[in-house]
């Protein structure tokens, strides 16, 4: 098939670029439930100018491209050896044009291949029917969001809403509890997959699958489209909101399906993915291969965003490098603050390194280290320019960031949904502060970072997870954990779990 693999590479493009037209109405709805002038329509205007940002520049919508999903139906006899060839050519091709972040990682060495290949990546599942045409369907579900996965085994017993049994009650309990405790960590508002039955394993690849699912679809079930509106609108009233913000918009859209288990066993696997919910598909002519049609592409889509740039209200706090402790304790909760000078990447194999050495890469006094694995690119004269650059999931660093902190005198942190007690207790201890970007916005924030500087460990840790040092102008966070013991997050989740309980009732915790 001649054009298979350019067509291959014309879908990893569009589905990294493009946020697919469901998706977009979907936010549009949400953005019209948000009061304005609050942190959540705040955020929801914001993740749009982004959504319009990359689909002009063909940009990484977020810089965590995730684990490539393909999802391939083909005729029998349809050469499966020499499709998957090309696809895996259409990933490292769109690696090295920028729209794919390298990825891939070595479990035991943890070194990066670079081109997003290996053995097991990208993952490529191949069926067969009878039909006269191919179809391959990807999903791009980024790391934060995959980790908020969950599974449950019923019966058991759930925080806020108590026991849950064998049945569509026990189910539906496990599902809200899924959307609860992602909080903001997952870059809500989000989508979720779920399945009822089967076994571990394939609960979890069912799950996923419920993803590909249209927005705007009814589930065939009539049990299940029931349950499936119940869980919007319920999981819509814990005031989650927008990257945990608090908000009407928590859950966009629930999608369910039931799977035949084993007597002995009655798991629910929920997928739970991201407000950048990137997945499309195309049907091919199985005789070259070239695209005969998409599935719910946007084609030249209307701008999604009421304004240009990130909204000022005249009130920010603008902060240069490096920062003086003095200026962090004047911060409190809810500041917005507008960033300029040096800032340096770090997630979660460089705070490893920090805590196992004594000596930084480069100096880190007064420093703001941003949890962010960029996506890069090296133009001809060997400079490096950042081409998407939104924040990962900031609780994963919670074992090491007070410690870091104090050790080599950082005074601010950039991330998204928030940090636990540990780190709370150590901003309060040393004078330090949490600032939160917003979640996914990879285009909006790689527009602030104007220069390279320095990169260091980028041979032993790859492009996502080496110390990037980069100038920046006027970039925009908001203070949501300041030094005086204040935290949203902790207040958002302790809010929402009362609302959690209220939703439940006194009868469903068992009493």
């Amino acid at each position: 098939m001649k054009n298979f693999r350019d067509s291959m590479l014309q879908l990893v493009i569009q589905t990294s670029t493009n946020l697919p037209a469901d998706v977009r109405r979907s936010i549009a709805q949400a953005a019209t439930r948000e009061k304005p002038g609050t942190r959540a329509a705040q955020a929801i205007e914001i993740i749009n100018q982004n959504i319009d940002m990359a689909c002009e520049d063909q940009g990484a919508i977020c810089q965590d491209t995730g684990m490539p999903t393909f999802e391939i139906h083909c005729p029998v006899g349809a050469d499966q050896i020499a499709m998957e060839e090309d696809i895996r050519w259409a990933v490292a091709e769109a690696t090295r044009q920028g729209k794919l972040r390298p990825n891939s990682v070595d479990s035991l060495t943890g070194r990066n291949t670079g081109d997003n290949l290996s053995d097991s990546t990208p993952v490529v599942h191949f069926k067969q029917w009878r039909r006269d045409e191919i179809e391959v369907r990807l999903l791009l579900k980024g790391g934060g969001c995959e980790n908020k996965n969950i599974q449950y085994s019923l019966p058991c017993t759930l925080e806020h809403l108590g026991s849950a049994g064998r049945d569509l009650k026990g189910v539906k309990k496990c599902i809200l509890h899924a959307v609860w405790q992602a909080q903001g960590q997952g870059c809500s508002s989000g989508f979720i997959g779920v399945a009822i039955g089967s076994d571990r394993a394939m609960g979890y690849a069912h799950a996923k699958e419920q993803l590909f699912r249209d927005c705007d679809d009814t589930n065939p079930v009539p049990e299940l489209a029931q349950l499936e509106a119940e869980i919007v609108e319920e999981g819509n009233k814990l005031d989650i909101g927008p990257m945990g913000f608090g908000g009407l918009a928590t859950l966009l859209g629930c999608k369910i399906g039931a799977y035949n288990r084993l007597p002995a066993s009655f798991f629910v696997s929920v997928a739970y993915n991201c407000w950048a919910y990137r997945r499309l598909g195309v049907t091919l002519d199985p005789a070259d291969g070239a695209i005969r049609g998409w599935q719910q592409l946007a084609v030249r889509p209307a701008k999604m965003a009421k304004e240009a740039g990130f909204p000022l209200s005249g009130k920010e706090v603008r902060l240069t490098t490096p920062v003086a402790e003095a200026d962090i304790r004047k911060l409190r909760v809810g500041d917005v603050v507008l960033i300029s000078g040096r800032i340096v990447t770090g997630r979660d194999a460089i705070h490893k390194y920090l805590i196992e050495h004594d000596t930084a890469p480069t100096n880190l006094e007064g420093a703001i280290i941003y949890h962010c694995g960029p996506v890069m690119l090296k133009d001809a004269a060997g400079q490096w320019h950042v081409k998407a650059a939104g924040p990962t999931t900031s609780a994963r660093e919670e074992p090491y960031q007070a410690t870091v902190m104090k050790k080599f005198g950082i005074r601010a942190v950039i991330g998204k949904g928030g940090m636990g007690p540990k780190t709370s207790a150590g901003l309060v201890e040393h004078g330090g502060v949490y600032l939160h970007a917003i979640g996914g916005a990879a285009q909006i924030y790689a527009r602030t970072l104007k220069k390279v500087t320095n990169v260091h460990l980028l041979d032993e840790m790859g492009i996502p997870e080496a110390m990037w040092e980069i100038e920046c102008e006027d970039f925009p966070a908001i203070v949501t954990m300041d030094s005086h013991g204040g935290s949203l997050h902790a207040e958002v989740a302790t809010a929402s779990g009362t609302n959690l309980e209220a939703l439940a009732g006194a009868g469903a915790k068992g009493k």
